[in-house]
C-alpha cells in the first residue's frame, strides 16, 4: 500500500505533530486553510470516515475528542471539523482524516 498518512504514522515521512495517542495522530496541515488547520488521523488505515465508522467507532470518537482538546489548547472560540469523503467530496488522501480548522471566522457555505 502506498498511503501518505500511513507513511507519516510509520515515521517514514516527517510531519509537524501536535498530539499523539496509541490510536490517533494529529499534525499541522502543510497547506493550511486557516490559522489553525490540524489533521487528526487514525493510525490504522481506513480509506474514509464511513469505513472507519463501521470498523472502529471508538477510534472515530477518539478523533473528535482530540479535536475538542486541541481546540481548547489553541484557545479557539469556534472551529470547524470536516471529513471529506470520496473524490466528489474533495478527499485527496484516501486515509480517513478529520480536519480541525479555526482561528478565524468560519463562514457558511464553506469554500
Amino acid at each position: 500500500m502506498n498511503c501518505l498518512f500511513c507513511a507519516i504514522v510509520a515515521g517514514d515521512i516527517p510531519a509537524d505533530k501536535v498530539a499523539e495517542s496509541q490510536n490517533v495522530l494529529a499534525f499541522n496541515d502543510i497547506n493550511p486553510q486557516a490559522p489553525v488547520h490540524i489533521l487528526i488521523i487514525p493510525k490504522s488505515h481506513h480509506e474514509n470516515v464511513g469505513e472507519l465508522s463501521v470498523a472502529d467507532p471508538n477510534c472515530l470518537t477518539e478523533l473528535f475528542t482530540l479535536a475538542n482538546q486541541l481546540a481548547l489548547e489553541k484557545g479557539l472560540t469556534g472551529y470547524r471539523t470536516v471529513f471529506n469523503t470520496g473524490v466528489d467530496g474533495g478527499q485527496t488522501v484516501f486515509h480517513a482524516h478529520l480536519h480541525l480548522i479555526g482561528g478565524r471566522a468560519m463562514h457558511w457555505p464553506p469554500g
